[in-house]
């Protein structure tokens, strides 16, 4: 229930039920701005040959995963696993649950915690064994079915994306480096049907997987960003700033825009000082630095599309030359957009081929 009482006080109840009803329906309006960026960024995922696997075990097991794909699907089917992640907290998932990994981060996958590995899986998703003899043909178990016994009690789901160019770069961004969903969180028939799909064979299968991993993808996404609450990223976090949430809002409709932090302080109803200092601690950074990240992210993504050029995706992102673009792009990116797009359109290629 909205405390009003100190509207109340001042202005008397029939103000107080008008002013109290300004204030939902503003936040209403300012959490499907939110929702609308968040539905921009979980329309990205677009596999293309992604790697799909029923992985099935037996005690004692454990993997070490190096492979570095952009994002890696976990979802348990039968039995527990553990997810014991470099840097943060192991997670254990049973039937129905799901973890997302986000690389390059390297992780163990095991029947416990402190299982020391045996098996490691490397980019390309080729195994070996501590010696680094090849394990692909020991471990094989039927179509795109794999562990150390086929009628082990441990059986879980992969499903990963290989390639830069299947993920958007501004979903990668706001997404922590391993988050999980549990069953009681969510309730969807998607699991069981990859479980069904991703071991049978014919013409156009691999298509059909692929859209089942964006698919399942999106589900859990959207389930994981409903149940956050102050642990989640700052853009969706600003919910609780109608400030910061309209000056997102302003960015998000014109990101090719000369913005100023005067200007987004002024259109958002706010002093400059007080603007950029809500911004920063709600977003994370400065409002120029997201402005430039933003666009960045989105020219990553621009990149990968066939039809683009760097002098056309430099215009779509608000740089007035491509040499501007050029160099803030490797600045930050480490790489020139020319060699990006080569290696996003060589990768592509790639997957067509095979």
């Amino acid at each position: 229930m909205v405390k009003d009482y100190r509207y109340r006080k001042r202005y008397g109840r029939e103000a107080c039920v008008a002013i109290c009803g300004t204030l939902k329906f503003i936040r209403v309006r300012i959490l499907l701005v939110i929702m609308d960026s968040m539905a921009s960024l979980l329309d990205a995922p677009r596999a293309r040959g992604a790697f799909t696997l029923r992985t099935v075990m037996r005690e004692p097991w454990a993997l070490r995963v190096r492979a570095e794909s952009p994002l890696t699907l976990i979802a348990g089917v039968a039995g527990s696993q553990w997810i014991v992640p470099d840097e943060t907290a192991a997670i254990e998932i049973g039937p129905g649950d799901i973890v997302v990994t986000r690389g390059p981060d390297h992780y163990n996958v095991s029947d416990s915690p402190d299982a020391v590995p045996q098996v490691f899986i490397d980019p390309g998703q080729a195994c070996c064994d501590a010696s680094g003899a090849s394990l692909k043909q020991q471990m094989m178990q039927g179509v795109r079915s794999w562990g150390n016994d086929p009628t082990g009690p441990s059986v879980f789901l992969v499903g990963a994306y290989e390639h830069l160019s299947d993920v958007s770069d501004r979903l990668l961004k706001v997404l922590p480096a391993v988050l999980a969903v549990k069953k009681a969180d969510w309730d969807s028939p998607l699991i069981s049907l990859l479980e069904r799909e991703v071991v049978r064979d014919g013409p156009g299968q691999g298509a059909v997987l692929d859209r089942l991993l964006d698919l399942l993808l999106t589900a859990v996404l959207r389930a994981w960003l409903a149940a956050q609450d102050r642990t989640c990223p700052g853009w969706w976090r600003s919910q609780d700033d109608p400030v910061i949430a309209r000056a997102l809002q302003f960015i998000h409709e014109d990101p090719t825009r000369a913005w100023t932090v005067e200007t987004l302080a002024r259109k958002s109803g706010a002093s400059r000082a007080s603007f950029a200092r809500r911004f920063n601690q709600l977003v994370g950074e400065t409002p120029m630095t997201f402005i430039k990240n933003w666009r960045l992210a989105m020219a990553a993504d621009l990149l990968c599309q066939p039809g683009e050029t760097v002098g056309t995706v430099a215009d779509k992102v608000g740089y007035a030359t491509p040499y501007a673009f050029s160099t803030a792009f490797k600045r930050v990116r480490g790489i020139s957009p020319k060699a990006y797009r080569s290696q996003a359109l060589q990768q592509q290629s790639d997957i067509d081929l095979f």
